[in-house]
C-alpha cells in the first residue's frame, strides 16, 4: 500500500527540477542575449560615424522689395484706326495685311477727277486775274486806272489762289497715306467701292522696338510709385523679365475698383500690340534680405528650414537645422527674410538626406 506523502513527494520533486530546468535555460538565454548586445555594442563602437556627401553654398546679402502683380496690355507708341474724311468712290487701293509702311505711303486713293477738273479751271482764273492785275498796276502808275480798280483786280486774285489751295487741299484728303512706320492691320476695301466719311479702313500699329503697357494697381500701391521707377514685364512667350519704366500715373483713382492706372515704357524686345502680360510692381522700399539657392531650402511640418554647414568641437564637418522665413524666388535663388546671416553656408545638393548633426562630407562650394 502507497504512501500519500511519498506521493507528495515525488510531485513536489518534479516540479522543482521543471523550475530549475526552466530558471537555468532563462539564464543561459539572457546570458547570451546579453554577451550577443555587448560584442554588437563593441562592433558599433569600432565602425565609422556614416558620412553624408553634399555641396554647399554661400549665403550672400541682396537687397529686396516686395512686389505685387498686375496683368497690363502693350500698346503701340503709335496706334490709329484709319478713316476717310471725306466721301468718294475708291480707285486705288495698296493695303497689304501685315505689310510694314513708311511714312508717306499712299494707302487708299479716292476718286479725285471732279477736283482735277476744277483744279485746271481754278489755275486758269488765277492767271487772268493775275495779268489782269498786273496791267491794272501799270496803268495805275500811268493814272489811268483807278487805286480801287487795282486793289479789286488784287482780291480776285487772292481769291483764285485760294480756290486753288482748298481744292488741292481736297485732293490731299482723298489721298490717304501712312502717317508714321507701321504694320498694316486686315481691311476689306476694294476699287469702285463708295465710303461714307469715316468708313473704318484699317488699323496701323507702329512698329518701334519701344511699347507701352498699361496695367492698374490699388491706390495704395499707386500712392508709393513714381515716375522713372522700373517694373517687369512677363510675356507668355518669354520667361525671362523685360525691364520697363513708369512714364505716368492716373490723375484719378476708379471710383467702383479704387485702382489706378499706370503706364509704363518697354525700350525694346516689346510684345505685340495688344498682349496681355503680368507686370511685376515694387511695393515699399528695399531691405536687405539673404539669398541661397532654392535646393538649399527644405519644407516640413514645422516650416522652412535649412541645414547650416558648420565644423564641430573636433574639427569634423556636421550640418544643423535651422529655421528660416522665405520670401520671393528669383531665378534659381530663393530670398531669406530671416533666420540666416550672409556668410554661412548651407547644404544644397544632398540636402533631402540629412538630418540633426550629421557628420558630411562637402563635395564643393557654389559661389556665386
Amino acid at each position: 500500500m502507497r504512501s500519500p506523502f511519498n506521493t507528495t513527494t515525488r510531485g513536489f520533486t518534479g516540479s522543482t527540477i521543471l523550475l530549475v530546468t526552466l530558471l537555468v535555460t532563462g539564464g543561459g538565454l539572457a546570458a547570451w542575449k546579453s554577451a550577443s548586445i555587448r560584442s554588437a555594442n563593441a562592433a558599433a563602437a569600432h565602425q565609422p560615424e556614416p558620412i553624408e556627401s553634399i555641396t554647399a553654398a554661400v549665403a550672400e546679402q541682396r537687397s529686396y522689395r516686395p512686389t505685387t502683380t498686375s496683368i497690363g496690355t502693350v500698346l503701340a507708341l503709335n496706334s490709329i484706326t484709319l478713316r476717310n474724311e471725306l466721301p468718294g468712290t475708291v480707285r486705288q487701293v495698296m493695303l497689304v495685311p501685315g505689310q510694314i509702311v513708311e511714312p508717306g505711303t499712299v494707302l487708299v486713293g479716292l476718286d479725285v477727277s471732279v477736283e482735277a477738273a476744277d483744279l485746271e479751271a481754278q489755275t486758269a482764273q488765277a492767271d487772268l486775274a493775275t495779268t489782269t492785275l498786273a496791267r491794272l498796276e501799270r496803268l495805275r502808275q500811268a493814272d489811268a486806272a483807278s487805286q480801287e480798280e487795282v486793289d479789286q483786280a488784287r482780291a480776285a486774285r487772292d481769291v483764285a489762289v485760294a480756290q486753288i489751295a482748298r481744292t488741292r487741299a481736297i485732293v490731299a484728303r482723298k489721298t490717304i497715306r501712312a502717317p508714321f512706320r507701321a504694320r498694316v492691320g486686315l481691311a476689306d476695301i476694294h476699287p469702285g467701292q463708295y465710303l461714307n466719311e469715316g468708313t473704318e479702313l484699317t488699323t496701323l500699329q507702329g512698329v518701334d522696338a519701344a511699347a507701352h503697357v498699361d496695367f492698374t494697381v490699388a491706390q495704395v500701391v499707386a500712392a508709393q510709385l513714381r515716375a522713372g521707377e522700373s517694373v517687369a514685364v512677363f510675356a507668355a512667350s518669354d520667361p525671362n523679365p523685360i525691364e520697363a519704366r513708369i512714364v505716368a500715373l492716373d490723375a484719378r483713382v476708379d471710383p467702383v475698383t479704387r485702382n489706378a492706372l499706370v503706364r509704363a515704357r518697354i525700350s525694346r524686345r516689346a510684345p505685340a500690340p495688344g498682349a496681355s502680360v503680368r507686370v511685376e510692381v515694387p511695393v515699399g522700399p528695399a531691405t536687405p534680405v539673404v539669398a541661397i539657392p532654392v535646393s538649399a531650402l527644405r519644407k516640413g511640418p514645422g516650416g522652412d528650414h535649412v541645414f547650416v554647414v558648420e565644423p564641430d568641437s573636433t574639427g569634423h564637418t556636421r550640418v544643423h537645422e535651422q529655421p528660416v522665413q522665405s520670401g520671393s524666388m528669383v531665378g534659381d535663388e530663393v530670398f531669406i527674410l530671416s533666420g540666416l546671416t550672409p556668410g554661412q553656408r548651407v547644404a544644397t545638393s544632398g540636402s533631402f538626406k540629412l538630418r540633426e548633426a550629421v557628420l558630411v562630407a562637402v563635395a564643393g562650394d557654389s559661389l556665386r
